[in-house]
């Protein structure tokens, strides 16, 4: 049954796996729609439009990036979260392609888990007091209605894409470090590695065309936004 925080739909075919992601997840308000393929995951999320997906790469089936590559191709962009065995599979599951939103490599914690489904909520809502319409260069967005716009032309980002883009055009021509980037729109310490971080700003550019000049890279520092 889903609960006061919304439906979280997980695909895992490891049995274990999925029952301890249900109990941690449900302790924390969720709601937890489980399955244990990738056809039914795809059906599900499908049917039941979750708050948030929780996708093990390896299923039977449909495997997750398949998954989270249909529900982009069909405009859902509902945030989602991967399970991965090996942590090299990182840039290919966070893809310009697949729009993942993040990602937790096996073995992992369950409370790091559920706190990173929490994080990505965070930046699907945004902040209050971040409602303001932004204009750097070619491109404007509007936080509160979460659209990117390109010369008056929509483009589709994840909430953390999304979420990424308005951290750095908040303020134009501040250079912000990949640590504090990863504090701030990730929610996270500075251990758990910086290279999403890149990864996304990546994603991000792709997706900008010729726009994307406005994220400038700072060599040895990190990344700002400037017309």
């Amino acid at each position: 049954m889903e609960q006061g925080k919304g439906l979280v739909l997980v695909v895992e075919d490891e049995r274990p796996i999925a029952d301890l992601l249900r109990m941690y997840l449900s302790r924390e308000g969720f709601g937890v729609h489980v399955e244990h393929d990738g056809s039914a995951g795809l059906a599900a999320a499908r049917k039941l439009r979750p708050v948030a997906c929780v996708l093990d790469i390896a299923l039977p089936g449909l495997d997750g990036t398949e998954i989270c590559r249909r529900l982009r191709e069909a405009g859902d962009w509902t945030p989602v979260l991967f399970l991965t065995a090996r942590d090299d599979e990182v840039d290919r599951i966070l893809g310009l392609e697949l729009g993942g939103d993040d990602y937790v490599t096996k073995p992992f914690s369950p409370r790091e888990l559920v706190s990173r489904v929490k994080a990505v909520l965070r930046r699907t809502q945004g902040p209050p007091d971040a409602e303001q319409v932004r204009t750097v260069g070619p491109i404007t967005i509007d936080p509160a209605r979460r659209e990117c716009r390109v010369d008056g032309s929509p483009v589709s980002l994840t909430s953390t894409e999304f979420s990424l883009l308005a951290h750095l055009m908040g303020r134009p021509g501040r250079v912000f470090t990949r640590e504090e980037l990863l504090g701030s729109v990730w929610g996270y310490a500075a251990h758990s590695g910086t290279r999403t971080v890149d990864v996304h700003v990546a994603q991000v550019r792709g997706k900008l065309g010729d726009a994307a000049a406005v994220i400038r890279t700072v060599r040895g520092v990190g990344y700002t936004a400037d017309a």
